[in-house]
């Protein structure tokens, strides 16, 4: 039996180091880049990524839309609208704006994505929870382009957590 899954990969490091085609941007649905990843993005990649973004915005929460990637080595940034302006954040949201963003990721032909743990910074959700909801969005995606998802984690708990997730999708 051939396993056509989209390969994962889970790091301990900073997003925008990331080689992949799309790094994700956990975003707010007016998608204005204050601290966390969106502070990172910005600041390494330019602002141009920002104005880019709220151009594009509003968008509704779990929606996502895609930017030039300005400096970055990625192609895109992807900014996936893991909350409202409330800054609250559910397993709902965090699994559409996952699954938005692979979609976003496909239509553009891309073969690669980085993503943060959606929703756990600003969004105060469990890493544990966080690993769960995304690898599921990730294993249930029927990808056309995409052949590799990295998840790529600001520290060593949350590494874990995701490293745990993935684990329970292997055979």
């Amino acid at each position: 039996m051939v396993d056509d899954r989209i390969a994962i990969t889970i790091v301990k490091g900073d997003i925008t180091d990331s080689e992949c085609d799309a790094i994700v941007n956990a975003a707010n649905n007016h998608l204005w880049m204050g601290a966390g990843v969106a502070g990172a993005i910005k600041r390494k990649g330019g602002d141009i990524i920002e104005k880019e973004a709220v151009a594009k915005g509003p968008i509704e929460p779990g929606e996502a839309v895609a930017t030039t990637a300005g400096a970055l080595k990625a192609m895109y940034v992807i900014h996936a609208a893991g909350m409202g302006q409330d800054l609250r954040t559910s397993e709902y949201l965090i699994r559409r704006s996952t699954t938005e963003s692979l979609q976003v990721a496909d239509n553009l032909k891309l073969n690669s994505i980085a993503f943060p743990a959606i929703g756990t910074g600003v969004g105060g959700f469990s890493a544990q929870d966080c690993a769960r909801i995304m690898v599921e969005a990730v294993r249930g995606f029927d990808a056309h382009h995409l052949n590799r998802v990295e998840f790529v984690l600001f520290d060593e708990g949350t590494r874990q957590a995701f490293d745990e997730a993935a684990e329970s999708y292997r055979w």
